[in-house]
């Protein structure tokens, strides 16, 4: 029996992988809307001859939309599926593009980016809930940070496209070209199963059997699963009406939202929207502004692998302390830097070095294991609202970042506000130790039955 068995798990493993590599290219176009704006900014600026007031307008339009998208996205991927879902953000993606490379005024612009902010909204509700559905629990956690790769490989894409387009200046082919990977991607979502949790709850048993089969391959870790599914699914999904009953949905919502604040103020973003600007204030001309914005993008995206390759053997809150200490250090040395004045190369490249080790600091722990944890906490009869509330609360927060970061900046000077962001890295180490679970290697089952029974949330994933 275990000689026949072996063969016929190969294919499933390719399968499932295929499966979550394709879905997680979600993130490929939210790398790809955030990194253009960067390096197009400026450009803008010039063109339209509008101040920093608007253009922190432009960048935070599209995480306005995000949120109205995150806001529908729960009800609209329980009602049409996570497929579906995917594919209607696919669609939303590429006019968008489209009409911000089009744009004739900033209010254009900025409308023209509120419907790529509901794509995003929508795929990053979506992306990370089906690939906690479909994933084994093996490879869960790496599964879901590959879909934080391909967000940074999205922005790494776009700044070296951007970089390419800044020697011309031309900012439109910069936000229009990114239609392109939009229409493929559109184009690979018809491949996708659609997820057999969201089939139970449709009440499709024998499809969802039949998606888990070609997923997991083994007959009886099938049968298993689907009775796990079945037993939670006695009581129907409830959303909002689970949160006001029940506290222990309560603290999972909490949980996450708190998890989405947390990784939008380390500071991230105040780097991906406006590097340019960031290099600029360090001495740096135009040409170099860009390719370091390049260097930026090429190191959020090695330092994932970090991720996918310890998340599942070293558990989720060691390569959070990790993190969260090598960011604070990062931007507190950048603000004291800044503070003292750069005026030679070697202070330059020294503040350089210190951004760069605060982007290995998010990129190999905040930025995929919270999107992780978010997935993993929330219990199946109230996972499309709690994901839902916790990608809500992620774009609102990235919204404020983008929409006050020059205003920072102008108000309480350059080292100050980098030394306000590592503090906060600091206080996030607290946070982790205090109530952050370890799911390392547990079910999502298991992560339920712990939640509902009363345990700390520190201790849901024991």
């Amino acid at each position: 029996m275990n000689a026949i068995a072996e063969p016929v798990t190969a294919r499933p493993k390719t399968t499932v992988v295929f499966t979550c590599v394709l879905a997680a290219l979600a993130g490929l176009m939210f790398g790809l809307d955030i990194g253009v704006i960067s390096g197009a900014t400026q450009f803008i600026q010039k063109e339209f001859l509008i101040d920093d007031h608007m253009i922190e307008w432009i960048v935070s339009s599209m995480m306005l939309g995000a949120a109205i998208g995150a806001l529908g996205a729960g009800w609209m991927s329980s009602t049409l599926g996570r497929k579906r879902s995917l594919i209607l953000a696919a669609v939303m993606f590429v006019a968008g593009s489209l009409l911000s490379g089009g744009a004739w005024s900033p209010e254009t612009l900025i409308a023209a980016r509120v419907i790529l902010g509901l794509a995003i909204g929508v795929a990053t509700f979506t992306a990370p809930l089906y690939l906690a559905e479909v994933a084994p629990e093996n490879i869960r956690g790496a599964m879901i940070s590959l879909y934080q790769l391909m967000i940074t490989t999205g922005i790494l894409v776009a700044f070296l496209s951007d970089t390419a387009f800044s020697y011309t200046g031309n900012w439109r082919w910069m936000l229009g070209i990114i239609a392109i990977p939009g229409v493929l991607f559109l184009l690979g979502l018809f491949f996708l199963p659609e997820s057999p949790r969201w089939l139970m709850m449709r009440g499709r048993k024998q499809a969802a059997t039949d998606v888990l089969q070609k997923l997991r391959g083994d007959a009886e870790h099938v049968s298993n699963e689907v009775a796990d599914i079945e037993e939670q699914l006695k009581t129907p999904q409830k959303g909002w009406h689970l949160f006001l009953e029940n506290r222990n949905f309560r603290r999972s919502v909490g949980l996450g939202v708190l998890l989405q604040v947390v990784q939008q103020l380390t500071g991230i973003n105040v780097v991906m929207y406006y590097a340019p600007r960031i290099f600029q204030d360090m001495g740096y001309a135009t040409a170099a502004q860009m390719w370091f914005t390049a260097a930026v993008g090429l190191t959020n995206m090695l330092a994932t692998f970090i991720a996918i390759g310890f998340v599942d053997r070293l558990g989720r809150k060691p390569i959070l302390y990790a993190g969260f200490s090598v960011m604070a250090i990062g931007l507190g040395l950048v603000g004291t830097m800044m503070h003292l004045g750069i005026t030679t190369h070697g202070e330059q490249i020294f503040t350089v070095a210190m951004l760069l080790v605060f982007i290995v600091g998010f990129a190999m722990s905040a930025g995929p294991l919270i999107w992780t944890l978010c997935s993993e906490v929330q219990p199946l009869k109230g996972r499309d609202f709690g994901i839902g509330a916790s990608t809500f609360t992620n774009w609102v927060a990235n919204m404020i970042v983008g929409a006050t970061f020059l205003t920072l900046l102008n108000g309480i000077g350059n080292a100050a506000t980098f030394w306000l962001y590592g503090a906060l890295n600091v206080v996030f180490i607290l946070i982790t130790f205090f109530l952050i679970p370890e799911t390392k290697n547990v079910t999502l089952e298991q992560i339920e039955r712990n939640l509902m029974s009363g345990k700390p949330l520190r201790d849901i994933g024991q």
